[in-house]
């Protein structure tokens, strides 16, 4: 509840009926998400079930923090809905690799072109950009997610976030990706 313009999409109506216990707002997304989320289980090793119940994973970790109020809006509910079946999914893949040797099991990379090693780093990279996103604070937390996961313009930005201009956006926006950058260095070790 931001702005009165947050009550003008169809994320703020389906975030209300959510609020008010509405299941019928969590069946509408997943009906949404379910093509995304699908594409995005099935490029990763999963099948179509894995999809189904990821998704589910999904919208139930949605449910539980719009029901206890520490949901903040802070992206399209279908990109938070996205990050999240995706953490959930690597995060079983990374559990799957480390019980590989004890089981003796085989398991398939998706892709030749990419070791589980690197898939691993991969994961360990985007947990760290999540953390560093909660670490950085306003105004460069709204700035990022705007211009990178809304895609939204910088003339857009300054407009909603009240800067003179989309070139002061621009300055900004670039000190934050810097601090972002050295947060994301430090959460994976890194000296700096």
């Amino acid at each position: 509840m931001q702005t009165p313009l947050f009550f003008l999409n169809n994320d703020s109506k389906l975030l209300d009926a959510l609020r008010n216990g509405d299941e019928h707002a969590l069946a509408e997304l997943f009906q949404k998400n379910r093509r995304p989320i699908t594409a995005l289980i099935q490029r990763n090793q999963g099948t179509e079930d894995d999809a189904e119940d990821i998704l589910q994973e999904a919208l139930i970790v949605l449910w539980e923090k719009i029901r206890s109020g520490s949901f903040e809006y802070q992206s399209k509910l279908s990109t938070y809905i996205y990050a999240t079946a995706k953490n959930i999914w690597f995060r079983q893949l990374a559990r799957r690799r480390r019980e590989l040797p004890a089981t003796n099991e085989a398991f398939e990379v998706a892709s030749e072109d990419t070791t589980p090693q690197e898939e691993l780093e991969e994961n360990e990279r985007v947990t760290a950009v999540q953390y560093a996103m909660e670490q950085i604070g306003n105004p460069c937390r709204d700035i990022l997610l705007l211009y990178y996961w809304e895609e939204q313009s910088m003339e857009e930005i300054a407009l909603k976030l009240g800067f003179a201009n989309a070139d002061t956006v621009k300055s900004k926006k670039y000190q934050c990706k810097k601090a972002l950058e050295k947060l994301v260095k430090k959460a994976l070790g890194g000296t700096q």
